[in-house]
């Protein structure tokens, strides 16, 4: 017998909301399993996970480690990544305003991180590039010189005291995987990218530097972290910054065993937790004009099946030039993963990039077999790391870890010894009559901090000491003021100059009008002294200087040991970790020491 209307209305209403209510209803959500090894907890928590969130497993998204009200648009795409997509991890990167560059707040961004674990099914595993502690990224934390400083000192036992406090800075902010040490050996005096972040040019001291790095990180249980050598096989020998293009590295096979590789095999020897692919073209062992991250000679054959390595893989940041320039973001993680690689370090387009990975699985390019032994090394991973267990920190003890006075003593000492003396004629360092000299401090911006501590501790020492702190966007007359005013107001003149490195930039050289400056005042009579913070090369554009020294960094500590030295308050034992062509020998150092 047929239903009424009426009767049929009603169930099928009925129906409709059920159905709505099912869908509206949370997943249930079972317990975790936080017992047994890595890998029985790994095995546990992969079950409940859907081909989708392995795909996403392998992927960590960026965050600027700050904290945005929970109703922007800016905290909806944390969100997303988080609760939606169920992402591996993030990555704390440092955001740019205007050119200047903004470090997190610790406080602020370990309540973030905090409010993302808790929201994520699986913990989070987070990220970032400390190749200089936590002051790379994080404010007020201890503020390490850059590595090659380290090699100007010559003291491993300091590398290793770095990782040590790397680690339990990380672990007290809730960082757990360290991108470092820098493993490149920078050979290239016209490399735009590496430069003061590798150790120096000889492969053997960048590997002893790497491996004390490294069992410095290792060396306390209660502040496990990951560390990570980068960037594979090598960028040291290169003119091409790969967040600009495809870098080439064209030495032979000899030649990559005798160099590249050397620090490498290091970190390998000396447990390294994951290795970084660098976004370089590399003939001798890749025919195909493709980076590395995605290449199965370099990363499988080389890397896993030659040299041992049965770590975590990651990609260097997969929006790189060097990289996105040649596939799109789904293509390029496919070729990763086929060619190796264990995760996929901030892809531009994560719901592409995993909705290409399940294609390819349907379509059998790509294996759930291979997608899960990748998920599984992240999974256990993070297992070892204890956060399986406890996942965020206690804000309350934050301030008991980052920025010790011991810790930072420790830096300042470290940058103190670094400082190399190549060139003294006239004896100008150290200065002899503060009333009778000028000091220009060259900033890289109008924008930033750099250069006021010096001038801070110039003023108390010599307030009679004429100083000017510039910025690279002053008009020309402006510099040629002072080097006129220079001819006449001073018996000798210092220039201290900021040149680092920077992605996107291309080079390593002065900004703006600073190399005309520099002319102007050596085409002068007066003595001019040349201090580096940063770039050790800059003494090769500049070879008419009477004295030359380097900090090998920018750092707030090495501007304090550049006036320590200007003033001779501490002996000069430095050595280049470089050659600087035509200008100076590796090893060169005049040793002084200092006022008594």
């Amino acid at each position: 017998m047929a239903l009424r209307i009426p009767v049929l209305l009603f169930l099928i209403a009925f129906h409709l909301q059920a159905a709505t209510i099912r869908k509206a209803a949370p997943p249930v959500r079972r317990p975790l399993a936080t017992q047994g090894t890595p890998a029985q907890v790994a095995a546990a928590w992969m079950k409940n996970m859907t081909l989708r969130d392995k795909a996403a497993q392998l992927m960590i998204m960026p965050c600027f480690g700050e904290n945005p009200n929970a109703r922007s648009a800016e905290y909806r795409r944390f969100l997303h990544y988080v609760q939606d997509l169920h992402v591996g991890g993030l990555i704390v990167l440092n955001r740019v305003v205007l050119g200047s560059v903004q470090n997190a707040e610790p406080y602020a961004m370990a309540a973030f991180l905090n409010q993302m674990q808790k929201l994520s099914r699986l913990p989070l595993i987070i990220g970032s590039d400390f190749e200089r502690g936590a002051s790379m990224r994080v404010a007020n934390t201890t503020k390490f010189p850059h590595n090659m400083a380290y090699a100007a000192a010559g003291d491993l036992n300091a590398s290793k005291f770095e990782g040590l406090e790397t680690a339990r800075e990380a672990r007290a902010l809730g960082i757990h995987w360290v991108f470092a040490p820098v493993a490149d050996v920078n050979n290239n005096p016209d490399n735009p990218i590496i430069n003061i972040r590798s150790y120096g040019e000889q492969a053997s001291d960048v590997a002893a530097h790497v491996g004390a790095f490294i069992d410095g990180a290792h060396s306390d249980p209660s502040a496990k972290v990951l560390v990570t050598a980068k960037h594979f096989p090598g960028h040291g020998d290169t003119s091409t910054d790969s967040h600009m293009g495809l870098s080439v590295v064209s030495g032979n096979r000899a030649r990559l065993d005798a160099v590249e590789l050397v620090p490498f095999k290091a970190a390998i020897a000396h447990g390294v937790d994951s290795i970084m692919t660098g976004h370089l073209a590399v003939p001798a062992l890749e025919p195909e004009e493709i980076p590395a991250t995605v290449s199965k000679a370099v990363l499988t054959d080389l890397l896993r099946n030659q040299m041992g390595f049965q770590g975590l893989i990651v990609t260097d940041a997969m929006d790189m030039g060097g990289l996105s320039s040649k596939f799109a973001p789904p293509e390029a993680a496919l070729r990763a993963l086929e060619a190796g690689v264990d995760v996929l370090l901030m892809p531009s387009k994560p719901d592409e990039t995993i909705k290409g990975i399940l294609a390819a699985i349907a379509s059998g390019r790509l294996t759930e077999k291979r997608l899960d032994q990748s998920v599984a090394k992240l999974l256990e991973a993070k297992v070892r790391l204890g956060l399986n267990k406890r996942r965020v920190v206690d804000l309350e003890a934050i301030h008991l870890v980052i920025d010790a006075p011991e810790t930072e003593a420790e830096a300042q000492r470290e940058a103190d010894h670094a400082v190399t003396l190549v060139k003294n004629d006239k004896d100008i360092f150290p200065m002899s009559n503060a009333s009778q000299s000028c000091l220009f401090v060259l900033t890289e911006s109008r924008r930033g901090r750099q250069g006021l501590r010096m001038l801070e501790q110039v003023a108390a020492r010599a307030p009679e000491l004429k100083a000017t702190l510039f910025d690279p966007d002053l008009p020309p007359s402006v510099y040629q003021d002072a080097a006129d005013q220079a001819q006449s107001a001073c018996k000798s003149v210092i220039v201290a100059a900021f040149v680092t490195v920077s992605e996107y930039r291309g080079n390593v050289a002065m900004a703006g009008g600073y190399p005309a400056f520099m002319g102007a005042l050596l085409a002068g009579k007066v003595p001019v002294g040349l201090i580096s913070l940063g770039n050790p090369y800059l003494f090769r554009n500049f070879p008419g200087v009477a004295a030359y020294a380097t900090t090998f960094s920018p750092s707030v500590t090495s501007e304090l040991s550049a006036v320590k030295a200007l003033f001779g308050e501490m002996k000069l034992t430095g050595h280049l970790p470089v050659t600087i062509p035509g200008a100076a020998k590796l090893g060169a150092g005049i040793q002084l020491p200092g006022k008594q």
